[in-house]
């Protein structure tokens, strides 16, 4: 198969990663407004470049605004300090990339299930047969060296679900996502980072799998449903 970094994306600078320590320094309007045109060249225009090269197996993908909405935030700071893209496949699992001041990070999942994928993925679990599979699937994933999470999870069993069942770790939760994180290094800086990031959403496969066939896409409304 033809290497993901064969195409024009080239990495994303040590400038990028420099950007964001000044915003982390300094987030105001000041600066954003004098390194406007720098977070254009070193952060967004190599962020597209990223997405152009893996937008036909994983996408389409929208990167998130810059802008914190301040209205709904505790957090009053005018900017995000890093930037975030997420495309979501057919079958319903997602794939977000994102790079900050902290190095970079990939993920594939469900990281946030709207009601009816909930209800869907907990009867699923329930269930011996496919629950100790998707158990089993996990558990592999954790070897390979993922993080696994979700938006959130519950601190006791679900309603109707005992507390002692077999699965309660993953009825608990609220989605479930793979990710892994690295500190800056040099290979950020090349077409090889691209190819980390698609082995991180290829690797997670199996556990997709197992989700688009019994979770699958919400049929709740756009505004009801919450993504990466």
């Amino acid at each position: 198969m033809r290497s993901v970094a064969a195409a024009r994306f080239s990495g994303f600078p040590a400038d990028a990663f420099a950007f964001y320590e000044g915003l982390e320094a300094d987030n105001s309007k000041a600066f954003w407004q004098a390194n406007k045109e720098r977070y254009k060249d070193v952060v967004r225009g190599p962020m597209d470049a990223l997405l152009a090269l893996v937008d036909v197996e994983f996408g389409p993908f929208h990167v998130f605004r810059p802008y914190v909405d301040v209205r709904f935030s505790k957090n009053k700071a005018p900017y995000k300090t890093h930037i975030g893209a997420y495309g979501e496949s057919e079958g319903g699992a997602g794939f977000y990339v994102q790079v900050s001041a902290s190095g970079m990070l990939a993920a594939t999942g469900y990281y946030a299930m709207a009601s009816d994928q909930l209800d869907r993925f907990r009867r699923a679990v329930d269930d011996e047969a496919r629950g100790t599979e998707l158990e089993g699937l996990v558990r592999q994933a954790e070897k390979g060296g993922f993080s696994i999470g979700a938006i959130s999870e519950l601190k006791t069993a679900p309603r109707g679900v005992p507390k002692d069942h077999p699965r309660i770790a993953l009825l608990r939760r609220k989605g479930l996502m793979g990710s892994k994180t690295w500190t800056p290094a040099t290979w950020m800086h090349t077409a090889k980072s691209a190819d980390r990031v698609v082995a991180v959403w290829r690797a997670f496969a199996p556990v997709n799998e197992w989700l688009d066939a019994h979770v699958g896409p919400s049929t709740l409304p756009p505004d009801d449903v919450r993504g990466f």
